[in-house]
């Protein structure tokens, strides 16, 4: 008797060590545990910032396919762009893998467009079910971010609509055997804008036991901190979005009360002409002793677990937020958290409990950040108590092992859906490893 299918297909728009974000993590951290369960996850992704066609990234492979972007008149620089954020490609050898690869059992896109339209069509061919997770935010996200997004092919012509049209990509979530949110906010709202109820809400998750203890002063040594200064750490992609000039403009007043502070910003530049915007800025400021912009840390390297631990505060003021993963990662450091009132953050966090609130717009909003990191440094209590509150949050709710639980029970809700609808084979369910009494996120 032939074993049942057994391949877990993970699609993301782009997957590479060297330009590392929330949504790699959580693929990367899904496909680890599922592995630990017996399954076959793999990456399929397109060739956007990568070198190497094949490769194996923490274990888990990955292929990826030649691509283009469908508009007449691209500069480089606008692929360039694209790459880094928002690009809607275009891949027909990727399409025809997905049609070829065996032993599939579902298909789990992390990307909506035309390559979201290439997975729909091949599970619907293939008659497996598949599932989609919403990153970086569908149904949330500001008017002024998606216009940054669509800036590169503003005025081009679009020859690749008729494969838009010939895949469905309009129609991926309304197709899906599940819709994954990760947030609450976009939970919200995809409820009421999709026509059934196949939207779950999903948390992202972290390794906790592998935050929980880092070189901090190792990490301070290499880049020159002294042990004395206040360190204050933000950790994203450096782009509009994550909102790093509000925290700069924050900390050029901090340090007038605090000389021996310091801020180190961590992260991909995925857009450059922001963070060469920043760098002009420290120099106005006259910052340049106390406040820098770092290379992104790779997923493996230890000084990513270090900067949490070497850090006295961790500071996410993003203008939009689907989730917020660093926000875990510093909880399981024991690191205390400040973090902009938006998206899914405003669940995620508790204010005064296990992190701070700041409202990162209008003229006031420098000074009211500036004032809570003061808070912070001033008041020990309040540092234990937002350090412990939030690594018992991440230990209680989002572990990795959790979560893989919980959209294992996704995965079997999408096959049973998939069946009714269109005869798909339902696979025996993977085992979690999590004990049935541990409660779900």
């Amino acid at each position: 008797m032939p074993s049942p299918p057994n391949t877990i297909v993970h699609v993301p728009r782009r997957f590479v060590a060297e330009d590392w974000g929330g949504t790699e993590t959580v693929i990367l951290e899904i496909s680890r545990q599922q592995q630990a369960a017996g399954a076959a996850p793999v990456i399929l992704t397109s060739m956007a910032l990568a070198t190497r066609r094949e490769e194996r990234i923490g274990g888990v492979p990955v292929r990826r396919f030649p691509y283009c972007y469908p508009y007449f008149g691209l500069s480089d620089a606008d692929r360039a762009a694209l790459d880094r954020k928002g690009g809607n490609l275009l891949s027909l050898s990727f399409f025809a893998a997905l049609l070829r690869l065996p032993d599939v059992r579902l298909f789990h896109a992390h990307a909506l467009k035309r390559l979201g339209g290439e997975v729909r069509t091949a599970a619907r061919l293939r008659r497996k079910p598949f599932v989609v997770s919403l990153h970086g935010g569908v149904f949330d996200v500001p008017a002024a971010e998606l216009g940054g997004m669509m800036k590169p092919i503003e005025g081009r012509w679009e020859w690749g609509k008729p494969f838009g049209a010939l895949f469905g990509s309009r129609r991926v979530l309304e197709d899906a055997d599940a819709v994954i949110c990760v947030g609450q906010s976009e939970l919200d709202k995809a409820r009421g804008e999709l026509g059934h109820d196949r939207v779950v809400y999903l948390p992202n998750g972290v390794d906790t036991a592998r935050f929980a203890t880092g070189n901090g002063r190792r990490f301070r040594e290499r880049h020159g901190i002294p042990p004395e200064s206040f360190l204050i750490l933000s950790l994203s992609r450096i782009d509009p979005q994550k909102n790093q000039r509000l925290l700069l403009e924050a900390f050029a007043r901090f340090r007038s009360m605090e000389p021996a502070a310091r801020l180190l910003l961590i992260g991909p530049e995925t857009h450059p002409a922001y963070a060469a915007a920043l760098r002009d800025r420290i120099a106005e400021l006259g910052l340049g002793g106390s406040a820098q912009l770092l290379p992104g840390l790779r997923n493996e390297d230890p000084a990513l677990v270090e900067a949490f631990h070497a850090a006295d505060v961790f500071v996410l003021p993003s203008m939009h937020e689907p989730f917020g993963i660093v926000v875990l990662e510093a909880w399981s450091a024991g690191t205390p958290v400040i973090a902009s009132r938006v998206g899914g953050l405003k669940a995620l966090v508790r204010d005064g409990e296990t992190g701070l609130f700041v409202d990162g717009t209008g003229d006031q909003a420098p000074e009211a950040l500036a004032m809570l990191l003061q808070r912070v440094r001033s008041d020990e209590g309040l540092r234990r108590h937002l350090a412990e509150s939030g690594r018992a949050e991440a230990r209680a709710h989002y572990d990795w092992s959790r979560i893989a639980r919980r959209l294992e029970e996704i995965y079997q809700g999408a096959e049973a859906h998939a069946a009714r609808t269109r005869g798909a084979r339902i696979s025996p369910p993977i085992p979690s490893g999590v004990s049935p009494d541990k409660p779900n996120p």
